[in-house]
């Protein structure tokens, strides 16, 4: 491998050169990188400390929020520090671990997302058997799978970036390492490789989103026979969920679906995946969710009051 690269660090071109804009996205992701990690932690604890961690979608929550975690740390903060200098520079072995990462917790939050949608069309299509059908030890086999799913979907895209030959130009028009932007400062004919990526990576984002949007279509008509009441508890998590999958495949399927090329609108799609995605996660889970809030609450409060008792 190392015969094939005379580069040992990449200059990252960044979202702007105008440095007004830069302190301004500074001060703007830095918020919204604490509010992220604020958010999913308190999620991750309220939950794990309340009998919510109990039920399957919230169990998948928790899951949710972790990866959320480590989906945007790899890259989030490099992003925010970038902002401060004038030149932007990520070492090789740095920037193939962005590019195995991204598509690791990406890829594990595509099939996590999926087994929530599951879930909820275990809950409202089959009420009767859903404390059969999901179960703690198939709960736990549709959280491995995803794992296993995500290090599946990252390894052939990890191996393709490091298989890439870089000699001439170490300029990346962006903010992180991701594959197509290597491929196009790669010293070679990057083509053919450019569409086993879109046929692999992009087709992977398109199929799980037709099979959700299919899902979740037959959840919405199998809701016409339900009460009054339980159609609005039924689509206020449901609703949710959708939300947080347009959120997160949009933009995806944008950059990965399409000829191996890149755009300049790609960093703006880039940056809700990486930061608005996992940051508004939390809150459309919790700000309609009577049952998270209260979780949330008595957790909390009680948390408070020991520690009002102790002292």
């Amino acid at each position: 491998m190392e015969s094939q690269r005379n580069i040992s660090v990449f200059i990252l071109l960044g979202l702007s050169h105008d440095q007004n804009t830069q302190i301004f996205c500074f001060v703007l992701f830095l918020f919204c990188y604490v509010a992220l990690l604020v958010e999913n932690l308190l999620i991750l604890i309220s939950i794990r400390c309340s009998p919510l961690y109990n039920q399957p979608m919230y169990y998948f929550l928790i899951h949710l929020s972790l990866i959320d975690i480590c989906y945007t740390s790899p890259v989030t903060p490099k992003l925010i520090a970038d902002l401060l200098v004038e030149r932007k520079t990520i070492s090789y072995s740095n920037c193939m671990l962005q590019v195995f990462t991204m598509h690791f917790f990406g890829g594990t939050e595509i099939f996590i997302l999926t087994a929530m949608a599951f879930d909820r069309y275990a809950a409202i299509c089959k009420p009767l058997h859903y404390v059969i059908i999901m179960n703690r030890t198939r709960c736990n086999l549709l959280v491995l799978a995803s794992w296993v799913g995500g290090a599946v979907h990252s390894i052939p895209l990890f191996s393709t970036a490091i298989s890439l030959p870089f000699c001439g130009p170490n300029e990346i028009d962006h903010y992180f390492c991701d594959i197509f932007p290597l491929l196009k400062v790669a010293c070679t004919d990057t083509y053919i490789t450019g569409v086993l990526v879109i046929a692999f990576s992009g087709m992977v984002a398109l199929v799980t989103f037709v099979v959700l949007f299919i899902s979740y279509g037959i959840i919405l008509f199998t809701l016409r026979n339900h009460s009054t009441k339980g159609r609005h508890k039924a689509l206020s998590t449901c609703w949710s969920h959708i939300t947080v999958v347009v959120l997160f495949f949009g933009p995806v399927i944008f950059i990965y679906l399409r000829p191996p090329t890149t755009f300049p609108e790609d960093k703006v799609s880039a940056l809700f995946y990486t930061i608005i995605a996992p940051m508004f996660n939390p809150l459309i889970y919790t700000l309609r969710n009577t049952e998270m809030k209260n979780a949330m609450r008595k957790v909390w409060c009680q948390t408070l009051l020991s520690k009002d008792a102790h002292n």
